[in-house]
């Protein structure tokens, strides 16, 4: 960390050595800016006659340090992250397997010193944890998600998928792209298709599904959860109905937009109506609904 933070002192310096420069004495130049004539000399030094704008201010952080980690111990540890690609805690197990000795804060701050972590955006913002609502009613919790199918673009597309926790009613629907207003425009088209109103909408971190869309969806009534990070059991019952959904549907079609276009909506329909469910003891999600 530097000595002074004062972001004057650059353009300070290089102006006292302006001065000196244009026929005043060192002592004078000293004096007129409150500092100690040898400063200002080694300011002159610094530049000489060069047309540099400013001096910067220079870290204080001494060059070395009694304490460091030996050269080997950092270089095993910057080995075993690029090698693995794991988080700091695997990095900080191996490294003391392999007999070096080493605290797991010595291991993070030498992985952040090397630009090895991944630092969270500043641009995302956060999102505060919501309880789960307890699901009484259809709509109550309505899981939402994205299913990527096919290689990257061009030819990858992407399936909507929403499913009713309660009645396991479910929706789906292609699309070439997903953004936050195909999300929202997804959201309304499977509220109209529902008997039953949506309260909670629950999705990942996905950036589909990021702050413009949960603002949107307020102003819409509802409430939008997001699913905990590495939990995918939050959204278990929308994983299971995506897993279904392929290997009943998609994986049997060929993988073209006038081909998912046609085929979602007819598997939808049997899917809701016909399709007996072992969570719902061999009821349909229609015959789930009627009863409320």
């Amino acid at each position: 960390m530097a000595y002074t933070k004062n972001p004057y002192l650059p353009r300070l310096r290089k102006k006292t050595v302006d001065l000196v420069l244009s026929g005043w004495s060192v002592r004078g130049a000293a004096r007129h800016i409150g500092v100690e004539p040898s400063t200002v000399s080694r300011w002159v030094k610094k530049i000489g006659w060069s047309n540099v704008r400013d001096i910067p201010t220079l870290s204080s952080r001494p060059l070395t340090n009694p304490n460091a980690l030996p050269k080997e111990t950092v270089q095993k540890i910057v080995e075993v992250r690029e090698d693995r690609g794991r988080c700091a805690e695997v990095v900080h197990r191996e490294v003391r397997n392999a007999g070096y000795s080493v605290s797991l804060s010595s291991v993070k701050h030498t992985l952040d010193r090397y630009g090895l972590t991944k630092k969270r955006s500043p641009w995302k913002r956060y999102h505060a944890p919501m309880e789960r609502p307890y699901v009484a009613l259809p709509g109550d919790l309505v899981e939402l998600d994205t299913i990527h199918m096919g290689p990257h673009r061009p030819g990858r597309l992407y399936v909507y998928t929403l499913l009713d926790v309660l009645s396991r009613w479910a929706w789906a629907q292609v699309e070439l792209r997903i953004t936050t207003h195909h999300s929202l425009k997804f959201v309304e088209e499977a509220q109209k298709q529902a008997e039953f109103n949506f309260n909670t909408i629950q999705s990942d971190h996905g950036q589909e599904f990021s702050t413009w869309f949960t603002e949107n969806i307020r102003i819409r009534g509802l409430t939008h959860r997001h699913s905990r990070v590495r939990q995918p059991n939050d959204n278990a019952h929308l994983e299971r109905f995506n897993r279904t959904i392929q290997e009943e549907c998609l994986n049997r079609i060929p993988q073209t937009l006038k081909s998912y276009q046609k085929e979602i909506p007819e598997y939808i329909r049997y899917y809701n109506n016909e399709r007996l469910h072992l969570g719902l003891e061999l009821k349909t999600p229609r015959q789930v609904l009627r009863s409320y």
